[in-house]
């Protein structure tokens, strides 16, 4: 089997990937634009050969990538990069190389589009919120006296919560049209809820073959708006409602063959036409794993290896992975700088060293959203969990 990898030196930790195809027999081809001198070790070893382009961005030197791979050793039967910023890219080399293990050029709306991916929610029998694309003031103050202040607005098309706002009033609204940027913007009526996802992998078949869930801050967007510190989790066990919802949507999007990362919102307040206090609505697919380290989180929760799952999907269509080990909450706290901690660096290595089993500075290009000093710690209750949170991130 011949797979190739796109850009598989960043993330860094994405070499995993390659190291458990390369691991299962497969041969595994890079293509990036990093100097190989440049490099890591773990993602030389991780790969059987290497092409360097001089951008990623020009699809034509891609291309030759991809021909000169051919020309060595046959057919390409896997093309993947598991990194939002290149699905597109992904999905057209499969169509002009006739690769038929994932989404092709003419698919890729449904999974790129957030106003495209309330069709399939609703397919698979998942409220979502009521919407406007964004056209002129005029309708979008006409679709605000319908569904109330805030509202939400956000690129149609983009990644986290990237220049996405609240709007509040009417000096908000007309502050945003007369700052509108050039690309398609999306409305939504605003939702009180905290975000749940549902995170795993699928086959051939859109079954899904592992699956975890993670919980994330009631509003992602102020936190990448007002630079606020990070805290997440990955929960020891995924509620039967939420696993039976994600199995609906996948099928509903026919994801196969994806590691893919499924967002909702479990409401804090019943909201009409929606649902009920918990209840879960539709917010946004990603059909990649979840951003920064989180597939190592989704590691430390289940006592499982995430990438050799994935790897064996490829490979075999199936895992032989044990996944009944023991499970914990897997903790993400980042603090930002300029902010004052009632705690320093030596007293959460103290307290919580023995649990803590991801510490590091985030790459600056993940700080806006992951914050600037990560601490990841593996626990077993929700009340330590609680109390790590408050440890780490508690302001003087």
């Amino acid at each position: 089997m011949n797979f190739v990898f796109i850009s598989p030196h960043f993330p860094k930790s994405y070499w995993n990937f390659c190291d458990r195809l390369k691991k299962n027999g497969v041969t595994v081809l890079g293509i990036a634009d990093c100097p190989y001198n440049e490099l890591s070790w773990e993602v030389k070893n991780s790969l059987t050969e290497y092409y360097k382009v001089n951008s990623l961005e020009n699809y034509d030197e891609v291309v030759r990538a991809m021909g000169y791979f051919t020309h060595k050793y046959g057919k390409i039967d896997w093309v993947e990069s598991n990194n939002e910023y290149w699905l597109e890219m992904d999905a057209k080399l499969r169509s002009d190389f006739n690769i038929t293990t994932g989404m092709k050029a003419h698919e890729i709306n449904a999974f790129k589009s957030k106003s495209a991916m309330k069709e399939f929610y609703r397919k698979a029998g998942v409220p979502v919120a009521r919407h406007h694309m964004v056209s002129n003031r005029e309708e979008g103050f006409e679709f605000i006296h319908k569904v109330g202040y805030p509202v939400i607005v956000k690129p149609d098309i983009g990644v986290g919560a990237s220049a996405t706002y609240k709007l509040k009033n009417d000096e908000d609204t007309n502050r945003f049209y007369d700052e509108l940027p050039p690309v398609q913007y999306i409305m939504e009526e605003f939702i009180e809820g905290f975000i749940v996802s549902f995170d795993g992998i699928s086959n051939n078949d859109c079954d899904v073959i592992f699956e975890t869930s993670n919980e994330f801050p009631p509003s992602i967007m102020d936190i990448v708006n007002d630079l606020d510190h990070v805290s997440y989790h990955t929960v020891k066990q995924v509620s039967p409602k939420l696993s039976e919802i994600g199995h609906r949507v996948i099928k509903a999007f026919n994801a196969r063959n994806r590691f893919f990362h499924l967002e909702f919102f479990r409401l804090t307040k019943a909201k009409k036409g929606l649902g009920d206090v918990g209840d879960i609505v539709a917010l946004e697919v990603n059909m990649r794993p979840a951003g920064g380290y989180t597939p190592d989180m989704i590691n430390f929760a289940n006592s499982v290896d995430v990438y050799q799952i994935w790897a064996d999907m490829v490979t075999y269509g199936q895992t032989h992975v044990d996944l009944n080990k023991q499970h914990y909450f897997a903790v993400y706290c980042a603090r930002r700088d300029g902010k004052h901690y009632l705690h320093s660096h030596e007293e959460i290595m103290e307290r919580y060293g023995d649990r803590i089993v991801m510490r590091e500075r985030m790459p600056e290009i993940f700080s806006v959203a992951m914050g600037n000093e990560m601490y990841t710690a593996k626990l077993d209750t929700e009340e330590e969990m609680n109390d790590y949170i408050a440890f780490v991130l508690g302001l003087a």
